[in-house]
């Protein structure tokens, strides 16, 4: 009965061994991902200020100025003055009151050859 107990002890340290290594390899390996996410990251936050910079570099006034004036017979483009704009007053809003329906329209006709009732 002893011996059985020793097996079952061995075999019980052998399976846990076992599963110990291999979450220990999982992890390894799941650190590494994390690792190459995070170098993946970084680069594209790298690429996006660099982008982020030419966008800057593009959209300066100065530059879109000469843009709209050497394209102006082909997009009609002209530069933004305050009159333009409208002031908050003038804005006009929907009224709380639903709609109310007064009359209804029958409608018929035929659909990809089909009649609709």
């Amino acid at each position: 009965m002893r011996s059985l107990l020793y097996i079952c002890s061995a075999l019980a340290v052998m399976g846990l061994a076992y599963w110990a290594y291999s979450e220990n390899y999982k992890t390894k390996a799941a650190l590494d991902t994390v690792e190459d996410l995070q170098r993946d990251i970084g680069l594209m936050q790298e690429e996006l200020s660099v982008l982020r910079a030419e966008w800057a570099y593009l959209n300066r006034p100065d530059r879109l100025r000469d843009l709209a004036e050497m394209n102006f017979n082909r997009l009609g483009l002209l530069p933004l003055a305050p009159e333009q704009f409208g002031r908050v007053d003038q804005i006009s809003y929907p009224s709380d009151d639903p709609l109310v329906v007064t009359e209804t329209i029958e409608v018929s006709g035929e659909i990809g050859g089909e009649t609709a009732e």
